[in-house]
């Protein structure tokens, strides 16, 4: 494992208050899980399919339809619990939560309040190399999504599309931990991670695959440790929760603005209240969009068409036997089994496809060289290219490996295999048979390179007296016989060379 220090949070602190303030902050995120089929029925949950073409009897809230609980969805929402440390409730039960909206044709959710299926657990947060803070997980519930309302089509009507009617989704509630926006981001972005290397949730925040609902309060410093200590909420200040967040950089905006909007109504002699509020990121600005609802305001009661879900021990180990190596435990295992730095291991394992890539491509070849290669030159062309993700690019694991392992050899120099990388991920082919059939082998005849260094020496004789006055110069001779060789010759060959016919 690395050598991790669990620092204690650093509150971020508002400037250009009368008084200083900190902020706490707590997420509630909701994760679609991933699933073919809803949690409820069997009704697909395809993205961006024709409006209301995926909706069973269930969803729609026909008489007489049941609920029938998807055991697959169940199954995701374990593994999540067992990623994140979490405590498994083999007992839970299902809740309603009655409220009217037009895309919810129940008049309620089906979620759970009071017994969840997943327990307490907590996530590490990498806030910079070797530093990482701890976030208290509260629990993991099921709930089914409602639908969505559209009301940019058409300028009298709204319009109602029931497919994500009954897509399964896991809360992800946290406790009130994080101490700023960046590592609000930065919580998000690890959680994000977890899920997507467990494959329960694809993690797209533009589709609405993944999004959270943000809690803000402010309190003087102080508090917090208060807090800690009794658990007593009334230490940190009244929250309001922004609604419905998909954008890591708008969390970090939103946050930051509800927290300046907390203080300066608190400073000015008001009282915060709690409630509901949108992110507006055109104006940069929170606005109120209900008044914050209790649980009671919901009259939950147990779902009648719903029996307790309970589930075996044994069930539970075996998906924990299956669960994949998560991110932390993986970038640990690139720092000691390759040899890669905190910062290297940690950019490859950012996304689970970026780290199966560096393995592929690594095979037998070095750890640092391989990491190398792709995080600057092929992150470096996907980049150039309209910001290509690792799964679209052009140049395969097996040849990128390849190429690596070409340079290894001395078969090819640097800047040779760059040439081969261009030609490779613009045309294909196998890299071992381009550098064969186009000339490309590195020269590493010593005899050759030394009578190529012995032409440039007799026709420089007085860049020769000053190379042999000033011996930094002597990289000019270098420079002429790459080029004189078409950068094929061995450059180590070469300086050794031109360093002992110059007697320095």
């Amino acid at each position: 494992m690395l050598d991790l220090t669990y620092d204690a949070p650093t509150p971020k602190v508002i400037a250009g208050a009368k008084h200083d303030w900190e902020l706490v902050i707590g997420m509630e995120v909701h994760a679609q899980v991933a699933s073919r089929a809803k949690l409820f029925s069997g009704a697909s949950t395809q993205f961006g399919a024709e409006p209301n073409s995926c909706v069973s009897f269930v969803d729609a809230a026909m008489p007489g339809m049941l609920p029938v609980i998807n055991e697959f969805c169940v199954e995701q929402a374990v593994r999540t619990g067992l990623g994140l440390k979490a405590q498994i409730n083999l007992w839970s039960a299902f809740d309603r939560k009655n409220y009217f909206y037009p895309d919810l044709p129940q008049g309620y959710q089906i979620s759970q309040l009071y017994h969840p299926l997943v327990g307490e657990g907590e996530i590490l947060v990498d806030m910079e190399p070797g530093i990482a803070r701890k976030v208290r997980i509260e629990r993991i519930h099921m709930e089914q999504d409602a639908g969505k309302s559209i009301h940019d089509m058409d300028p009298a009507m709204s319009f109602v599309d029931l497919n994500r009617t009954g897509v399964a989704l896991m809360e992800i509630v946290s406790r009130p931990d994080i101490r700023g926006p960046e590592e609000a981001a930065a919580y998000i972005a690890k959680l994000r991670q977890i899920l997507r290397y467990l494959g329960t949730c694809e993690g797209n925040m533009q589709s609405g695959n993944l999004r959270a609902d943000v809690n803000v309060s402010v309190c003087r410093p102080g508090a917090y440790e208060k807090y800690m200590e009794t658990q007593d909420f009334s230490h940190l200040g009244t929250r309001c929760e922004i609604k419905n967040m998909n954008s890591m950089r708008f969390i970090q905006m939103a946050i930051d603005h509800e927290a300046r909007r907390q203080i300066a109504i608190v400073e000015s002699g008001g009282e915060v209240v709690q409630e509901t509020r949108l992110y507006d990121p055109d104006r940069n600005e929170t606005r109120s969009m209900r008044s914050k609802e209790e649980a009671h305001d919901y009259r939950y009661f147990p779902d009648p068409d719903l029996l307790p879900l309970e589930i075996e021990q044994d069930w539970v180990d075996g998906i924990a036997a299956s669960l994949p190596e998560l991110p932390d435990e993986k970038k640990a295992r690139f720092v000691t089994e390759f040899g890669l730095s905190e910062y290297d291991a940690g950019v490859l394992t950012a996304e689970v496809e970026a780290a199966a890539y560096f393995e592929a491509a690594r095979g037998t070849n070095d750890g640092k060289l391989t990491a190398n290669w792709i995080i600057n030159e092929l992150f470096g062309r996907l980049r150039k290219d309209g910001d290509k993700a690792i799964t679209e690019s052009p140049v395969t694991p097996e040849q990128l490996g390849k190429i690596v392992a070409l340079i290894a050899s001395d078969a090819i120099s640097g800047k040779i295999a760059k040439d081969l990388f261009e030609i490779v991920y613009t045309e294909g082919g196998d890299p071992e048979q381009i550098v064969e059939e186009r000339g490309m082998k590195q020269v590493t005849d010593t005899g050759a390179i030394e009578s190529a260094v012995d032409e440039i020496i007799a026709a420089n004789p007085a860049q020769v007296e000053k190379a042999r006055g000033n011996p930094k110069l002597a990289g000019w001779f270098v420079g002429q016989v790459m080029k004189a060789t078409g950068g094929k010759a061995n450059p180590k060959a070469v300086n050794q060379i031109v360093t002992a016919k110059l007697g320095l």
